[in-house]
């Protein structure tokens, strides 16, 4: 059971993986099935918007070469420099983490009193890494094999080989959080395969949620 309580029949599947192992593709899925998504990256912006606490401890620490004209945040720009330095990525950590989880509960907290008796996908990258699985009744994690993930970074994102490996790097190994999980979606293959394999295990969790994931994570295995 999840340790926050969102009411008696909301029940909430923390989606993760690795950077681009294809954790969006898979909430826009789920999103079509009709659960609610929190997206941990879009709230992660939004605590950096200009003027928030965290806009100004950011810029306070790495200094305003980090903004854009308009005061945003260059996040290409921010990424390099936390990337490079393994003690940058910690204190952005630090600054940011404790503010992403507020917002966090409080959408959790809102979807509850809307939808009472829905799914609720909280999508976050880092999600055991914050120990926010701890918020999840279940946790499905998006997979890929190294070489894939590698070569998807450098092609998304337009970096080399190098840069890629230095974020992949940062974050726990995939392979460890596919360990982890209740239900592990292989991304190796086609689009439709993925999708299809997210579409009948919703429906599957959707048919026994009553009796099976009313429990602890761990006994509930796809």
């Amino acid at each position: 059971m999840s340790l926050f309580e969102v009411g008696d029949r909301m029940r909430i599947i923390g989606l993760t993986g690795g950077i681009a192992s294809g954790k969006s593709t898979a909430a826009r899925t789920l999103k079509e099935l009709g659960a609610i998504i929190i997206d941990a990256d879009e709230v992660a912006r939004y605590a950096v918007e200009p003027r928030q606490p965290a806009w100004y401890d950011i810029v306070e620490f790495f200094g305003q070469d980090i903004l854009n004209p308009d005061n945003t945040i260059n996040r290409e720009k921010l990424g390099f420099q936390v990337f490079s330095q393994p003690e940058y990525l910690k204190k952005l950590n630090q600054m940011t983490h404790p503010r992403i989880m507020e917002e966090i509960i409080r959408r959790l907290k809102a979807a509850a009193q809307e939808q009472a008796d829905g799914f609720l996908i909280l999508e976050v990258p880092l999600l055991y890494e914050t120990n926010m699985e701890r918020l999840c009744d279940l946790v499905w994690v998006v997979w890929v094999d190294s070489d894939t993930q590698i070569r998807r970074l450098m092609n998304r994102d337009g970096i080399s080989r190098t840069d890629a490996l230095r974020r992949i790097e940062s974050q726990m190994p995939l392979d460890e959080k596919a360990r982890r999980a209740d239900l592990v979606i292989n991304n190796n293959g086609s689009p439709e395969q993925m999708r299809q394999f997210i579409i009948d295990n919703y429906h599957l969790i959707a048919q026994s949620s009553g009796a099976t994931i009313s429990g602890h994570p761990a006994s509930f295995k796809v």
